[in-house]
């Protein structure tokens, strides 16, 4: 944590026109967050006081958008129109106090870790302008920075020049800036006041600060890094699913340090949050969205969707379970067995030893220990008791066209194959139910309870025959 107070301007205005899209270029998801989300959710993680986000193009969508992180005051201001990245952070100038830091981020640059801004804070330490910089083989449409100690030397920062405004020589120089800096509020204040458009583009360009600061005798140093994805942007949908990819590695690579085995860490794709205890194993092409928390011991197969759900220890979830939590939740108790082609959605709750097999759907129902519903088979709404075998092709019927009832199947009930339990209805405990059977009205313990059409058979009946043409 810097011994200063930190306030970070992240610029969200651009329309980005390569995106070939309606949605704001800052809200295109990577990881599950927008882009713009990621960068305020790190801004957080170096303490920052404030964050204020420049909008401009779609600005409504952005700012309705966008989350504030705990602990972080997250601030709005508009700039319309777009006239270059001086002019963007002037915008802010307005709510930003004097006795702080000014780290400015950009709101498509998803991945800069905050061990790296941190270290750039530090080497502003409050008093100096510093840069985040990063050499690149071809260093093409980027800034670069010109040193005092020769063209790729390790002395204080001179200049940043734009690539259409660089000379030849300036262009060979491999070292770029990133488009993020700390600097002294009350300095940049200074700074921006003496901004100009007089270069090729007729923008405001925030880099001038730099040849302002050099003007006046102060210190420019810059931190240089070599994890070029750090400071990637995204223009394109292409770029976009590059950097999907990076963030997925780096994912993967926490888990596996962790000890989670993964099939192959390729074909994982963590959406939100993912935690997981000791020895979790997961197959190939699973998803996780939102929160999710694997216990101890539990395995996932291939092909899982997985949303805000927990697991919890010594859970199987068989190949191409799909858990919707949503914001309800889904819990699966210990050892339990799901799937596969099974379907949890918002509010399932699974006690010990539960077993819900193939295409069978639970939602918003309580299943207690040793449960078993293991194939085609819908449980809505629903309290279902200890040890309750519950039958293939079965319903509970819990929608009446206007308002929803809940099924009562207490402890160690047999429902036998498709029944259709039409709620509200309590099946009393150890009851067992016909194959076949409607049921609408209480059951008493113990009970067998069939409710169906008699069966009829007329001997030596034909089938109509179809008529030969003529």
């Amino acid at each position: 944590m810097a011994a200063f107070p930190v306030d970070v301007v992240v610029m969200a205005a651009g329309k980005g026109t390569r995106m070939k899209s309606a949605k704001p270029k800052v809200l295109h998801r990577l990881g599950g967050r927008a882009l713009a989300q990621h960068v305020i959710d790190t801004a957080a993680g170096v303490s920052a006081r404030s964050v204020v986000v420049i909008t401009g193009h779609g600005a409504e969508a952005v700012e309705a958008g966008l989350c504030e992180p705990a602990g972080v005051a997250l601030k709005y201001v508009r700039q319309e129109p777009q006239l270059g990245t001086g002019h963007a952070v002037q915008q802010a100038l307005p709510v930003l106090a004097d006795d702080g830091v000014t780290l400015v981020l950009s709101g498509d640059v998803p991945l800069t870790q905050a061990a790296t801004l941190q270290a750039l804070l530090d080497l502003s330490a409050g008093e100096r302008l510093a840069l985040l910089t990063l050499d690149l083989a071809d260093p093409s449409g980027y800034g670069r920075i010109v040193r005092g100690g020769g063209k790729d030397g390790g002395g204080e920062v001179l200049a940043i020049v734009e690539q259409k405004d660089a000379t030849p020589e300036q262009r060979a120089i491999t070292e770029i800036y990133s488009g993020i800096m700390a600097v002294p509020t009350r300095l940049l204040r200074a700074w921006l006041a003496r901004l100009d458009n007089q270069n090729a583009q007729g923008e405001y360009y925030l880099t001038d600060v730099v040849r302002f600061a050099v003007a006046d005798g102060a210190v420019v140093l810059a931190h240089r890094i070599a994890d070029a994805v750090q400071v990637a942007g995204v223009n394109s949908p292409v770029q976009l699913a590059e950097l999907e990819r990076a963030y997925q590695r780096r994912v993967a690579q926490a888990l596996m340090e962790q000890g989670v085995r993964l099939a192959d860490p390729a074909r994982l794709d963590v959406r939100g949050s993912l935690v997981c205890g000791p020895d979790v194993e997961i197959d190939v092409n699973c998803v996780f969205e939102g929160q999710v928390t694997l216990g101890e011991g539990v395995r996932i197969g291939p092909n899982c969707v997985i949303a805000n759900a927990r697991i919890e220890a010594g859970a199987t979830l068989q190949a191409f379970t799909h858990i919707q939590g949503e914001k309800a939740g889904v819990t699966v108790g210990p050892r339990a067995e799901i799937g596969p082609f099974a379907r949890l959605r918002p509010g399932a709750v699974l006690g010990a030893e539960v077993h819900i097999g193939n295409f069978v759907e639970v939602k918003n129902s309580t299943l207690a220990a040793g449960a078993k519903a293991n194939h085609l088979a819908y449980l809505g709404d629903a309290d279902v008791g200890e040890r309750v075998n519950y039958g293939a092709g079965s319903i509970t019927a819990n929608y009446d066209g206007a308002n929803k009832h809940r099924t009562v199947i207490e402890a160690d009930v047999h429902v036998g194959s498709n029944c259709v339990l039409v709620a509200p209805v309590t099946i009393g405990a150890g009851g067992t139910v016909g194959a076949g059977s409607t049921i609408s009205k209480n059951t008493e313990p113990g009970a067998l309870s069939v409710a169906r059409g008699k069966q009829v058979s007329v001997a030596n009946w034909r089938r109509p025959a179809k008529k030969k043409p003529a």
